[in-house]
């Protein structure tokens, strides 16, 4: 997945091209789907990516949403060079299925 500037990412869900963009005003990841949004909520901590929430909405529930938020909340820290704590159970679940971001944790909050 390579995050264009930063910003915008486009991904394919069951054949349909999906795009997950970085919302810094409302600080979210976020994809329209149907006139709705998922996002995964994030905050800044001292420099380190606090990834908050992910809201996938019932309609687009199952279908891997969350799964795609958590890619690019952690491939755009990896590309931006940053160290994320997690709070959010999708990112978390995503991060104990497919290891290899374990390096972005911040150890100065998560032990």
């Amino acid at each position: 997945m390579k995050i264009r500037g930063g910003r915008t990412v486009n991904q394919y869900l069951m054949g349909e091209q999906i795009e997950i963009i970085n919302n810094e005003e409302k600080q979210h990841f976020e994809v329209e789907l149907a006139g709705e949004f998922a996002y995964t909520e994030y905050r800044w901590y001292k420099g380190t990516l606090a990834l908050m929430h992910t809201f996938v909405p019932e309609k687009a529930r199952g279908k891997g949403i969350s799964a795609l938020l958590a890619k690019f909340a952690l491939e755009y820290a990896h590309e931006k060079n940053l160290k994320i704590m997690v709070y959010c159970s999708s990112v978390a679940k995503y991060m104990k299925e497919h290891t290899g971001y374990e390096f972005l944790i911040d150890k100065r909050y998560h032990q």
